[in-house]
This record gives structure tokens, sequence and C-alpha cells, in this order.
């Protein structure tokens, strides 16, 4: 999947999450129609180990109901409304389940899937997701990344064919990521908060034959500034003003 992208990459964060709400549907077939190169998206485990697409560790912010995704069954989570908290027009829009976005837009958008088992950290997401990823034959057309070292570990044994994406904490949180204690996890690509972004660790990062890709970067200057910088890629909220830019400025 990382070489068939374009350089640099927009990958719609959450989906198209500017204009619908993040992590449904909705937002993900807008990233598409909207030209977004990837899709970035964050999944976890429900009560009864049904992997389901929500980036918080609780319901609260966006369903307006209160709970930890991981206490509450698949049918519960089914029953909420995921789209009116951001708007009255997205009423309805329920949690996705990963099988549920495989099965939309597996063939029709390469995928980046955050693994966001962060309160368990070894639970058996990463086995969940493989066999997903595995019985859609979508290998091909998925990046894997998180935060927790122990879930890309053990993602990458059952599918080293799969690309890693190993994400950053910012500040001096991260910053055993962006160095070379990094290397003791097999990725293909460091995500890197964009504070932490310096033309040193693009040029170091790519002299290592691994692609650097910058969260979230949402505002028109800061766009520009990553993209002049020669990152491989972006996470944004607004896939239609980064390919705005890049399409009228010459890098």
């Amino acid at each position: 999947m990382l070489y068939q992208l374009p350089k640099p990459a927009i990958i719609a964060h959450r989906g198209a999450s500017l204009y619908a709400p993040e992590n449904t549907l909705p937002a993900f077939q807008l990233a598409i129609l909207q030209g977004a190169d990837a899709i970035e998206l964050d999944v976890k485990l429900s009560a009864d180990g049904q992997v389901v697409v929500i980036h918080d560790q609780t319901i609260d912010r966006t369903t307006g109901e209160h709970g930890r995704v991981g206490e509450l069954s698949l049918e519960v989570l089914k029953s909420l409304d995921a789209g009116s908290h951001f708007d009255i027009a997205f009423q309805g829009s329920q949690i996705p389940t990963l099988a549920e976005v495989l099965d939309n837009i597996g063939q029709r958008s390469f995928l980046n899937i955050e693994l966001t088992n962060y309160d368990k950290i070894t639970d058996n997401l990463p086995e969940k997701v493989a066999d997903l990823i595995n019985n859609y034959n979508l290998r091909h057309r998925i990046l894997l990344s998180s935060f927790n070292p122990i879930a890309l570990i053990r993602i990458y044994r059952l599918l080293p064919e799969v690309p890693i994406g190993l994400l950053s904490l910012p500040g001096k949180g991260g910053a055993w990521a962006r160095s070379f204690i990094g290397k003791l996890i097999p990725y293909s690509s460091l995500h890197s908060k964009q504070i932490d972004v310096t033309t040193e660790l693009v040029r170091r990062t790519q002299a290592k034959g691994k692609k650097l890709f910058v969260y979230t970067v949402n505002r028109e200057e800061d766009i520009y500034r990553m993209f002049t910088m020669g990152v491989d890629g972006i996470f944004t909220d607004d896939p239609i003003l980064a390919k705005q830019i890049f399409g009228v400025r010459n890098y």
C-alpha cells in the first residue's frame, strides 16, 4: 500500500471529519468523494469481542451517552446515535464495525487502521483485526498503526506483508519512537505530530528507507509547511483544503 500512495499523500483523519461525524461510514464515503488518497480510522474491541470503529475509550463525546466502549456490547453500541453530535443531518449514523467498513469501502480506498487498545494493551485486538483483513483479502490495501508497540509487534507477526506505522507521541513522550530505539519495532512509516516535525527528522526518517506521515494538519499554513518540508503525507480533517493547496502550489 505505502508505495502506491502519491507524495504527499492526503489521508482523511477519521474520514472527512470536518464535514461529517468522525469514524462513521458517511465520513469515510465523503472522504472518497473528496479525493482523499487514504482514510485513517480507529478500532478497539467491544465487551463481546467485536472490532468497532471509534476513537475514544468512552462513548461520551460522540454519542452523548455515557460508558466505556470495552464495557458495552456491540448491540448496545449499535443502538447509539453517533451522528447528531456533529449535525442533525447525520442523526442515526451508527458506530460501524470494522467488518462493515471493509465491506463498504475496502476496495475503494486505502485504509490506515489504528489499533487503539490503549486501555487493554494485551487484549486480542491484533488477532481479530488480522482475521478480518484476511477474510476480506485486503492485505494489499491496509496500513496498520498504533502508539502501542506490543500491538504492532503482534500484528506484524500475523501479517508480515502489511506495512506498520509507528505512532509517536508529541514531545518527550514520543522521543523514543523518533530515535534509534524505534527500530525495535518493524515499522515502515513513522507517524509524528506536526510540532515535532523538522527538516532533519524528515531527512533522517527517509534516509532509513521509511516514510514520514504527520498528524493532524488542518491549517493552510501548516499544510503548506509540511508539504514544503517533503513529508510523505499528512493526516487531515479537511482533504479538500489539502488538495487545493497541493494543486495550486509547486513543491
